[in-house]
């Protein structure tokens, strides 16, 4: 059981909160529990639900499960213990070489190339920023929140214009 304290809190967004927790396994885990309070947190959970749930590739945050009831709404995600490109660029307390950069673009065109043509239905993420772009303990990137993104059909134009992303 994952309990929504401060000390496990590992980031927060507009649709909620992540917790860190650890498995009987001994598995570390982000939990994203969703703010029910907000009427947009119900179609975010179903959209990363609808999204996540067909999609396998390497750079790609892995769903473990999903916990879902009236009252509460969650996300059970592997854990990134190297956390978000964020930090890397804003901080001076950290660093990225070359051959981080390097392959950390190579990671993240990998993703998305895979979303736009790998994918049986496109799926336009619509919110790419550093604070979405995860590393694991070996600095191999993983995209999360796929709460606005969007699956194109055949019948929808492969130019999606409307605006739907973070504002900033």
């Amino acid at each position: 059981m994952i309990l929504q304290i401060e000390s496990n809190l590992i980031g927060s967004g507009s649709f909620g909160s992540i917790y860190k927790g650890v498995l009987r396994s001994g598995t570390s885990i982000a939990v994203k529990v969703f703010n029910l309070k907000l009427e947009v947190a119900f179609k975010s959970f179903d959209t990363e639900c609808e999204v996540l749930r067909s999609l396998r590739h390497r750079n790609l945050v892995k769903v473990i499960t999903s916990c879902s009831n009236l009252d509460f709404k969650a996300l059970v995600l592997e854990y990134m213990p190297n956390e978000s490109l964020d930090k890397y660029l804003y901080s001076h307390n950290y660093f990225l070489d070359i051959r981080q950069r390097l392959s950390i673009m190579i990671d993240v065109a990998c993703a998305l190339e895979y979303l736009h043509h790998g994918c049986s239905l496109p799926v336009i993420h619509c919110d790419l920023k550093p604070s979405n772009v995860l590393m694991d303990e070996d600095m191999v990137v993983h995209l999360s929140d796929f709460g606005i993104s969007k699956l194109l059909g055949e019948d929808e134009s492969d130019l999606y214009t409307k605006t739907l992303a973070t504002i900033g």
